[in-house]
C-alpha cells in the first residue's frame, strides 16, 4: 500500500465517522497491512488532511479530522 492510497482510505473513512476512530478500528475496518501507524504518515496526515489524535478510552488514541480540514483540502 503507498502512502496516497493510506490516506485516501483513511480520510474517507473519517469524513464518514465524524466521533472518530481508533487505530485498530482503522486498521480492522480498512483492512490495513500495518500493526502500527508510520510516524511519518501519521505526521503528514496532520498536515495534510487535517489529523488529529485525541485521548480516547485507556491508552487508545481517537483519530478525526479537524472541523475545517475539509476547507483546507479544497484550497
Amino acid at each position: 500500500m503507498h502512502y496516497v492510497e493510506f490516506k485516501a482510505a483513511i480520510q474517507q473513512h473519517l469524513k464518514r465517522k465524524r466521533q472518530g476512530a481508533t487505530w485498530v478500528e482503522l486498521r480492522e475496518t480498512l483492512a490495513l497491512p500495518y500493526e502500527r501507524p508510520c510516524p511519518e504518515w501519521t505526521r503528514r496526515l496532520e498536515e495534510e488532511i487535517g489529523l488529529v489524535r485525541r485521548k480516547g478510552e485507556g491508552r487508545a488514541l481517537v483519530w478525526e479530522l479537524e472541523p475545517r480540514a475539509t476547507a483546507r483540502t479544497h484550497g
